[in-house]
């Protein structure tokens, strides 16, 4: 690791850190206090995934939905109006909007096969976005001259690593940019982000396989035209107690982890530090 003792970590001149665990658990947060410093360089992988790697993907669908409207259909053929996604940090709804749900048109679903070729595209787009992170490690530097780093990846990371591969691009490239570091839940944590999620239900990316497997069951029971939302919420429960075990092996061979409690504890950046050091140390400790 970068970083083998809490002091090589203090003394750092350039500290970088990636935080990854489940959505909800404070990485985002963490990372604005970072930044909120002034010292650190925020390099968000969702963000990168909506703008750089599936940006094209959105606005041909945003484009594709206007068309279905004549009067915009008419306007956009004539270059008389633009239509994008307004992608922020904050606002990541238009990639959201995009991945979809698959399920009873009706109510907004995608049909099935439709559905998979976005998530397969999500799955390709966050390995490249994780797999830029060193371009962003020394742009953050040479271009904006920030001495410091965090790395706010997805909750989807797990996804698209196998921590048991030694060889993995991923975890490697990760591991040699900047300390990883995994924000542990317990599974009162699991439960309050499921109770969370099933009143807003939103588009989540899991590979290939993992979908092909939860549709199977969800539509064995409620057909294929049934409710999106009520697929998304389905997903998400299972997808949440096989992603902990995941993240686990990742801090185990490839970081440290903090629990959540500490997280909730962290007022500023001096908070952020200290809270990474005393991984340190434990992991030092065994």
């Amino acid at each position: 690791m970068l970083y083998r003792t809490p002091e090589d970590w203090r003394r750092a001149p350039r500290k970088r850190v990636a935080f990854f665990g489940m959505s909800g658990l404070g990485k985002t947060h963490l990372a604005r206090i970072l930044r909120a410093s002034g010292e650190w360089f925020h390099y968000s992988v969702d963000y990168r995934i909506g703008t750089a790697h599936m940006g094209e993907f959105i606005n041909d669908n945003l484009k594709r939905e206007a068309m279905k409207v004549p009067f915009l259909r008419d306007l956009l053929r004539g270059d008389g109006i633009w239509i994008g996604a307004n992608m922020s940090f904050e606002n990541l709804s238009p990639l959201s909007a995009f991945l979809g749900k698959p399920g009873d048109p009706v109510r907004g679903g995608l049909a099935f096969p439709e559905y998979l070729r976005r998530q397969d595209l999500h799955v390709e787009a966050e390995r490249r976005a994780l797999l830029d992170t060193p371009f962003f490690v020394e742009r953050s530097a040479d271009l904006y001259g920030y001495d410091h780093f965090v790395c706010d990846t997805g909750g989807s990371i797990c996804e698209v690593v196998d921590p048991d591969d030694p060889a993995d691009p991923v975890l490697n490239t990760l591991h040699d940019s900047a300390l990883m570091v995994w924000i542990r839940g317990g599974e009162d944590h699991v439960d309050r982000l499921v109770r969370r999620f099933r009143a807003d239900p939103k588009p989540m990316c899991y590979p290939r396989a993992v979908n092909e497997a939860l549709w199977a069951e969800f539509s064995a029971e409620h057909g294929t035209d049934g409710d999106p939302d009520a697929f998304a919420a389905f997903a998400y429960e299972r997808a949440m107690r096989r992603r902990e075990p995941i993240y686990g092996a990742m801090a185990a061979r490839w970081g440290v982890s903090v629990d959540v409690n500490e997280v909730s504890g962290v007022r500023d950046a001096a908070d952020a530090v200290e809270m990474v050091a005393r991984a340190l140390a434990r992991r030092a400790e065994g």
